[in-house]
């Protein structure tokens, strides 16, 4: 590991590098181009002090079997983007704040100033540029207590991938073995020649948009990050999760059919959101139900293949009937959606895509998912099983996990909690302020925790995304 570093004041900045560089050049599929260029925020919160040199040397280490994040991202000639294996390095801020740890959880979320515990680099500045495609910002807190505000560029790892990465870095801060990943963006590119279906329209989950089209969409989002949007934080104890699912299972007695605790969960916040979208009876409800493939694809790409690797699938039914369907119903609506996932199909959506890159109208796909997200589209992501909460470099697992607040609406995060709290699990909803003003009701606390098997419900913590501390 090689680092070189600055200093102003109780702040040091450093660039961390692996010491080796192999010079390849990674061209990025069409899955890792589809999300662009944006950062993904994740924040750690510890009670115990983190080593900051230890964390360097460690990273560093790390870096060797994750080439691609030292690098910096370049301009193919087709049009494409690659990255190249430089160790360019990643930036590593350490900083030391004047006030304590305040006491995060799902009643009293970081949101809030959250942006202060994060180094960032300009998505739009990217590209052909001296900007890392990973930083660190190691907050340490008056009288104890650590912050870990990690930003990575979408464009080279899904949240799957992304949490390996974070894994395998604290594995060898602890001295621990980690398997080196599968860098290797040809299965991707692999799976489009075997396809023999649709591969024309991309299905109904991708749309090649007009350019005033996206550009009105780009401004939709612009106004969410001025505070048209607010995030709403609530926990569903372990308690309340089997209740859902027995009540959904309930519903299913005598079909022979089955459903998980979260496909359970799903169906519950579908349906309460959209009460409270409260659209026309014959109104269109879409549920974009966002998945990892690596498992759908009979071994086509490997489980330790390290990039994006993300699809959806979007079960829909009209306003009315998502309000009188009972929740085993709509579960079972989850279900078979997940089920849309086959090898064929991704093989198809491979094609498509490759398809749109060669004819040079790339930049105007888009997700239908997203492109709806403002009117017919509630889109779930479920992290429930990404590991926030067994991340140790040596001190202990984090208190509490947290990221920026979402700008895009109807987006919902579901994620895990720490271990102590036996399986729950906290939802991170983004709704327009119109609705959140209803929101505010005590009757809708309720709705949300209506299978709450106690009088003390869980309450809703409501944070805009404009919101600085």
């Amino acid at each position: 590991m090689t680092a070189s570093a600055t200093e102003s004041g109780a702040r040091q900045t450093s660039t961390v590098r692996a010491g080796e560089a192999s010079g390849d050049r990674i061209q990025l599929s069409v899955y890792d181009m589809l999300i662009g260029t944006v950062y993904t925020p994740r924040v750690f919160f510890y009670r115990e002090t983190l080593d900051g040199e230890a964390l360097r040397a460690s990273l560093g280490r790390t870096l060797r079997n994750f080439p691609i994040l030292a690098g910096r991202m370049k301009r193919d000639s087709d049009g494409g983007l690659s990255v190249l294996c430089n160790d360019a390095g990643v930036r590593f801020v350490e900083a030391h704040a004047s006030v304590p740890m305040p006491d995060y959880g799902p009643h009293h979320t970081a949101k809030k100033g959250l942006e202060r515990h994060l180094s960032h680099a300009m998505p739009f500045w990217v590209v052909d540029r001296d900007t890392p495609l990973f930083t660190v910002k190691l907050t340490h807190m008056k009288g104890g207590g650590s912050i870990l505000g990690l930003t990575m560029n979408h464009a080279v790892a899904d949240g799957s991938s992304y949490m390996d990465f974070v894994e395998s870095w604290a594995r060898e801060h602890r001295g621990l073995e980690s398997s080196k990943p599968s860098h290797d963006r040809g299965v991707i590119d692999a799976l489009a020649a075997s396809a023999a279906g649709d591969t024309a329209t991309g299905g109904a989950h991708l749309t090649v948009m007009e350019r005033g089209r996206k550009a009105a969409f780009l401004g939709r989002i612009l106004r969410g990050s001025f505070g048209s949007v607010t995030t709403v934080t609530t926990r569903f104890t372990a308690a309340e999760l089997a209740t859902i699912k027995a009540t959904a299972m309930a519903d299913l007695a005598g079909t022979e059919q089955w459903v998980s605790t979260n496909d359970a969960l799903t169906a519950h916040l579908w349906k309460v959101l959209g009460a409270l979208r409260d659209r026309p009876d014959t109104s269109e409800e879409r549920l974009g139900l966002i998945a990892d493939f690596r498992s759908f694809v009979g071994g086509a790409v490997p489980d330790d293949y390290w990039g994006n690797a993300v699809t959806n699938t979007r079960p829909g039914m009209t306003a009315a009937e998502l309000r009188s369907r009972p929740l085993g119903e709509v579960a079972l609506a989850v279900r078979a959606s997940h089920a849309e996932n086959t090898a064929e199909r991704i093989r198809e959506e491979v094609a498509f895509l490759r398809a749109e890159r060669d004819a040079g109208r790339f930049k105007r796909v888009m997700t239908t998912m997203a492109l709806d997200s403002f009117d017919s589209t509630v889109a779930i992501n479920n992290w429930s099983k990404l590991p926030f909460y067994s991340i140790d470099f040596g001190q202990g697992t984090p208190f509490w996990y947290d990221f920026t607040s979402m700008v895009v609406p109807w987006t919902v995060h579901i994620a895990p909690t720490p271990t102590d709290q036996d399986g729950a699990r906290d939802v991170h909803m983004a709704l327009p302020r119109a609705q959140v003003h209803a929101l505010k009701e005590p009757s809708w606390a309720g709705r949300f925790h209506h299978y709450s098997d106690s009088g003390d419900v869980f309450p809703l913590t409501f944070m805009d995304a404009k919101a600085k501390q």
